[in-house]
């Protein structure tokens, strides 16, 4: 994804770059929490919830998918805790601090 390239890259290019790739990690963010807010509640499909759910699975999913691989569901009991919409977080915020940031 483009929010990935290279410190160098970002730090050559505009302000305007720097201001869209911030833009695009903050958008990830967002849709990352709101994916775990709404694994909360049951959305039957044809609902407006479900459309929601489905557009941010489409939206998170790239980022989760290979995370999820690298580390699996924690087993609580009967239950099953994914990290990876966390790790994916505390990856994008160390993108925006290292990268972005001093790149502005």
């Amino acid at each position: 994804m483009s929010f990935l390239l290279p410190a160098a890259l970002i730090a050559s290019s505009s302000g305007s770059v720097q201001r869209i790739l911030d833009t695009i990690v903050w958008i990830l963010i967002i849709a990352l929490v709101a994916r775990a807010l709404m694994s909360w509640f049951p959305s039957e499909p044809g609902g407006a919830a479900y459309s929601i759910v489905r557009v941010l699975d489409r939206v998170t999913e790239p980022i989760l998918r290979p995370i999820r691989r690298l580390l699996p569901p924690v087993r609580i009991g009967a239950q099953a805790l994914d990290l990876s919409i966390i790790v994916a977080i505390l990856v994008l915020e160390i993108v925006v601090i290292q990268i972005i940031i001093p790149a502005l």
